[in-house]
Formats: structure tokens, sequence, C-alpha cells
């Protein structure tokens, strides 16, 4: 049996209309994977919730619950952490598509294969994801595209960058 790993999907921001909807601030790339009638969504708390219906209006995403019927039901979820658990090893279905708890943690090497850090975060930006990367206690930004991040290596451990001044250090120099 393969390990499994908790990962969040999403968190409930507040009620949306009186019959117990919420809209929730997804956190995964699946939401037509993760948010399904059915789905059970475990809560931070250690419940669970039962997905009833999902719309997703305007690009809102409008979540329903088993049992949760009402205004003030709904009110009292705002703020819950959603999560579900996943296999270890399980991948998003496009090739050049990454989860976030893959990319954290792995080592950032330069174009000449030194080691320049590691990344900590992923942030979703509107016109690309960024990677945060720590080098030496500095944190800096990598626009996470094929020009300057051209080789992901899960099995390595590892990511490798182009050799571009100031891209992970303040020594940019200016033409």
């Amino acid at each position: 049996m393969s390990k499994l790993i908790e990962v969040t999907v999403g968190v409930i921001s507040r009620a949306h209309g009186v019959r117990g909807a919420v809209n929730v601030d997804p956190r995964t790339d699946e939401i037509e994977r993760r948010f399904v009638p059915g789905a059970e969504l475990r809560t931070e708390q250690g419940g669970h919730l039962t997905v009833e219906s999902v719309k997703q209006p305007s690009g809102r995403l409008i979540v329903s619950f088993r049992g949760i019927s009402d205004r003030t039901a709904a009110e009292q979820l705002r703020g819950r952490i959603l999560s579900v658990w996943v296999p270890a090893a399980e991948r998003p279905s496009g090739r050049e598509e990454y989860f976030d708890r893959q990319l954290v943690g792995l080592r950032v090497l330069k174009a000449d294969g030194t080691d320049a850090g590691t990344v900590v975060e992923i942030i979703h930006g509107p016109a690309q994801d960024l990677l945060v990367v720590d080098v030496d206690g500095s944190e800096y930004l990598v626009p996470f595209v094929e020009a300057l991040v051209p080789e992901v290596d899960l099995d390595a451990g590892s990511i490798r960058v182009t050799d571009l001044a100031g891209l992970l250090d303040d020594q940019a120099e200016e033409a």
C-alpha cells in the first residue's frame, strides 16, 4: 500500500445565500477532481464534510455540504481548512505539471550543476507561478517558466535554473 499524505484543497471563506452553501478559496489546481458530489473533505478539527453540490459562477467556488442547510450553520464553517488524503506518489495528469508539494523542498541547481538553494514556497501569480528560493537565508522569486527553469527532476529531488545574473543573487550586472 502506498504512503498517504494530507494536502490542503481549500479554505471556507464565508456563507453564500441562506441555504447553507459556502464560498471556498481553492488551494488546488484540481477543483474538478477534489470538489465533486460525495467527496469527503477533512477539516483541521478532525471532522469531515461531504460535498453535496458544487457551482462555479464567475470563477468563484460555491460548495454545499451534506447536513449544512442554513446560513447560520454555514457561517460556523468560516475559516475551516479543507484537506484530503492522497497517495504520496500521485502526480498531476499533465506531463509538465507539478503539485506544490512536489516542488517545495527541491534543491535548486545552477546551470553548471552546483547547489544554489532550496525551493521553500510556491506563489501562484496572475501571469505565472513563482518559486520562492532560499539561498543562504535570502529569498529570491524565480518565475516558474521553462526559459528560467528548464529542468525539473523529481526523482533526483532538484530543479535546474538558467545562468542569469540577478536571478539568485543581488549582483545583477548592469548593461
